[in-house]
């Protein structure tokens, strides 16, 4: 059946259904209500970027003494040479603690298991910190959130400056000169050449986080030396793209050993390059801080330091501090079960069903952890798939559903129904969650309550709704029917990984059964999810929101349907084709003025009509909002204050891991390969210097 034909059968379906159809008196929307206060959350020290680090050479460098052993015994060459010209260097005054110590491992929990090291292919490293130690970006943003708003820009990092042209439509991206990665291979911009023309180009390869060329402005990329290129736009500044330099979208990966792969460069086929480096594939080569020495599969996986690593501290010290990184393989609330215990190091807690009795074990003084809650940084949106233009190729009921998502009626309805404060409370009792409007979340300096309209619970409304989007319930049995008799059966997406995930869609089920709407949970986990979710096979979606909706300056493409694969809710069908409602323009034209402006104030005005259409127009229905907590064992220092679990990225990036150290007297000798370092790339595990 062509998308024609179906979407003619799907009209049948629908005769008679129109957002006019009933005049119906609902509620009318408010203002969102306050968040109820938390005293709990701590505040971070905020500083200029130039304040964290800089680059230059240092008189001399040093590095552990086993390490040393390697060089003496001619399987490394001198720390020194190891260095770029111009290490990245962070300044004692900006580390909490100062200079550390070398030693100690840090154990993580975590409920992902890792397919592969192509990240750029699309595999997934299993989450929880792993990707953020291996892969290191041209920017860098978790860090942002201590830095002063005047001074907000990305963080230099692989880039190690750049410079825009007078007319602002050529960006001059100048590389840290002389970096390696760990197996000794020069980086430089063959590594970024082949990422920008073999994965961001090659409409065969989809990266881990999606980056596309929408994802830089349609950029031309050109090499002008081995640590310089180029980018040209078509439209003036678009300054936003230093943010999408960042975790985790340009992050190059090691060409020397990714190209070989892929089709274009001799590689067997697209299947084969994507497989090509299985997860029992050992020290693959990485630009972070540690490699991947040992996995074993539903156990752990291991990383050893990074000998070529490229930053130092003040006294000359080659990071990271820390010798080992422990990945133990079992499940995302077993994480913070084992980080309040002491039997793990470091937790992002933010499943809120575990918060008081973490909280009570945390207020033991005799607890090994510490927890501190962060902003209200996590929120949940419940996505209506409003793609009619045969994403996904939708049989007749789900292009059904489709045309009803498209209806601003029925979304008013699903919003009315919702009972936030139930949702909330459902996941834990107390002042951690809000009732969340949807869009930009509260934490974000670009938030306006002004320009949030709020949809109250009111099942009643929601009835009314539902009457003028032409469902109502003809045959008695409790479920709105169609024009053609069926009743409406909705499918909703829903990652079953988390409890949290999992709760509130359960919420949502029981909450539009109340009003009529039949709704049907797919569950999926892991892999299934991201797959389900990015080729479109879901009606409505439960999601926990990425960066764009917390920070507003990262991942902003992605806030409109401004490319073919942006918006989560909206995306192209195989021929390329977008059938954008008005609404949903006047949010890519909201979100284009906010990328091609450098003027704040525009920016700011942009952001709040972008906030307004969003959320009047039910873009998406907010669900619940609630901060996270970073649980971390006492004996790590240089740990930042206020560090958010998730603003710019997760706190695994935001607290700098690879200064983070435990002294001497506290170090628990947990290490499991000890004065090791990583071998070859393909090689079995690490190697020791004799």
């Amino acid at each position: 059946m062509t998308f024609q034909v179906r979407r003619a059968a799907v009209a049948a379906l629908l005769l008679g259904v129109s957002a006019g159809a009933v005049q119906a008196e609902m509620a009318a929307p408010t203002a969102p209500p306050e968040p109820p206060k938390f005293e709990a959350q701590t505040e971070p020290v905020y500083v200029n970027r130039s304040d964290i680090f800089e680059f230059k050479a240092l008189p001399a460098y040093s590095e552990p003494a086993w390490v040393t052993a390697f060089v003496d015994a001619g399987k490394l060459p001198p720390v020194a040479e190891r260095l770029p010209k111009e290490p990245l260097v962070y300044k004692t005054a900006n580390m909490p603690d100062g200079p550390g110590v070398y030693g100690d491992v840090m154990r993580h929990v975590i409920g992902g298991r890792p397919e592969g090291w192509n990240f750029w292919a699309g595999q997934s490293y299993g989450w929880g910190g792993i990707d953020i130690g291996l892969v290191e970006c041209l920017t860098r943003t978790g860090p942002l959130f201590t830095v002063n708003s005047e001074d907000l820009q990305p963080l230099p990092n692989l880039a190690k400056s750049w410079e825009w042209s007078e007319d602002g439509k050529t960006l001059t991206v100048k590389l840290i000169e002389g970096a390696k990665w760990s197996d000794g291979d020069p980086f430089d911009t063959e590594d970024i050449e082949f990422y920008w023309n073999d994965v961001i180009m090659d409409e065969n390869v989809t990266p881990l986080m999606g980056a596309s060329p929408a994802t830089y402005n349609n950029a031309t990329y050109a090499t002008v030396d081995p640590y310089t290129f180029t980018l040209t736009f078509a439209e003036p500044f678009p300054e936003q793209v230093l943010y999408a330099m960042a975790y985790g979208n340009f992050c190059p990966g090691p060409s020397h050993v990714l190209k070989p792969k892929h089709p274009k460069h001799g590689g067997e086929s697209y299947e084969a390059f994507l497989n090509a480096f299985p997860s029992d594939y050992m020290n693959f080569p990485t630009m972070g801080a540690w490699v991947v020495v040992e996995h074993r599969p539903d156990d752990i996986v291991v990383k050893r330091r990074n000998p070529y690593y490229w930053k130092v501290d003040e006294t000359g010290q080659q990071l990271p501090y820390l010798d080992e990184m422990h990945f133990r393989l079992s499940t995302w609330g077993d994480r913070d079960v084992q980080a309040v215990a002491g039997t793990g190091d470091f937790s992002n807690l933010e499943q809120p069903e575990n918060y008081v009795e973490s909280l009570k074990k945390a207020a033991d003084p005799a607890s090994p952890a510490r927890l501190a809650f962060g902003p209200r940084s996590i929120g949940y949106q419940l996505f209506f798939n409003q793609s009619a233009n045969g994403w996904g190729e939708p049989d007749a009921r789900a292009q059904a559903v489709r045309e009803l998502n498209r209806n601003l009626d029925f979304r008013k309805a699903v919003t009315y129904a919702l009972d936030r404060q139930r949702l909330g409370d459902s996941l834990v009792k107390g002042p951690f969650t809000a009732p969340y409007a949807g869009g930009l979340l509260t934490s974000t300096s670009f938030y306006d309550p002004a320009s949030t309209v709020f949809y109250p619970f009111d099942v009643a409304s929601a009835k009314e709704a539902l009457a003028a989007a032409g469902l109502t319930d003809t045959d008695g049995n409790g479920v709105v029917n169609l024009a053609s008799g069926e009743d409406l059966t909705v499918t909703l997406l829903v990652n079953s990984d988390y409890a949290t995930d999992g709760n509130l869609a359960e919420g949502v089920v029981a909450m539009m059964a109340d009003v009529g709407i039949k709704v049907t949970l797919n569950s999926l986990t892991g892999k299934d999810f991201d797959n389900a979710r990015d080729a479109g096979a879901w009606d409505w979606l439960v999601l926990r929101n990425n960066q764009e909706y917390v920070s507003a300056v990262q991942g902003t493409a992605n806030l409109a349907p401004i490319g073919p694969m942006t918006a989560v809710w909206h995306r192209a069908n195989g021929a390329g084709e977008m059938d954008l409602q008005p609404y949903e323009q006047q949010l890519v034209d909201a979100i284009k003025a906010f990328i091609g402006t450098r003027d704040p104030a525009a920016r700011i005005e942009a952001m709040k009509t972008w906030q307004k259409v969003f959320t009047e127009n039910v873009t998406a229905a907010g669900l619940t909002a609630y901060p996270g907590a970073l649980i971390i064992n006492k004996r790590f220092a240089n740990i930042p204050a206020g560090a958010p679990i998730f603003m710019y990225n997760w706190a695994e990036d935001n607290i700098i891991r690879e200064r983070v150290y435990v002294p001497a007297d506290q170090q628990i000798g947990a290490e499991l390969h000890p004065q090791t370092l990583p071998g070859a790339p393909g090689s079995p595990g690490p190697i020791t210097a004799n």
